[in-house]
């Protein structure tokens, strides 16, 4: 097990753990520098038994957000973040995906999923809620021009996502490509070595 600090994601650990689903934990103190850039980490990579990985990015947020007025499916996000996910879904290969996971922690009188399906993890309950990063990027519009940040509305976010087991009882190659989704983040050419720099990353993550 990684060392975290972050309950949303220690949750989602030991729920795969709970569930049996193989997967990595990637050291999170770590951004690795593809093309003189920058990509944020990664917080997982999930195998399931029918084929391919999940790239994971770890979204905490509570259930519902908002101390005045409640927020139900809170679900902004940064654009570095998106543009990192894709980054790494292209750099991998078409038997890896992107996935945003939304961690739910409850703290009202209902979740984001019923309660049979939430996850019981230090006394409190958490929903994971999946959502492949190119339908989110679709679907997105800007929310904060000053800290760069965009979220999907909820009628469409709640259309799009599914319970992370969703996805992770399938077999990534199930999802096609989204080629078109490079109108979005923009079709940068990788360079000629990034595919040794993605070996790199995977010797770079924490065994479980």
């Amino acid at each position: 097990m990684a060392k975290r600090d972050n309950h949303y994601e220690l949750a989602f650990e030991e729920y795969l753990r709970a569930r049996t689903y193989p997967y990595v934990a990637v050291n999170e103190k770590r951004r690795s520098l593809i093309g003189g850039g920058s990509l944020k980490s990664l917080d997982f990579i999930v195998s399931p038994v029918l084929g391919g990985s999940w790239l994971i990015d770890i979204k905490g947020r509570h259930f519902p957000a908002g101390k005045t007025g409640k927020q139900y499916y809170k679900n902004w996000s940064t654009r570095d973040d998106l543009r990192s996910l894709w980054r790494w879904e292209r750099l991998f290969g078409s038997r890896f995906a992107g996935l945003f996971v939304f961690a739910y922690q409850v703290v009202g009188d209902r979740g984001p999923l019923p309660r049979e399906m939430l996850f019981e993890f230090r006394e409190s309950l958490y929903g994971f809620i999946g959502i492949r990063v190119t339908d989110y990027a679709r679907a997105s519009r800007p929310l904060s021009a000053a800290w760069d940040t965009v979220t999907v509305p909820t009628p469409t976010f709640r259309e799009l996502a599914a319970p992370v087991d969703w996805f992770l009882d399938q077999s990534v190659e199930m999802f096609p490509a989204d080629d078109g989704a490079a109108s979005w983040f923009g079709d940068e050419p990788l360079d000629p070595h990034d595919a040794k720099m993605a070996e790199q990353v995977l010797a770079q993550v924490v065994h479980a």
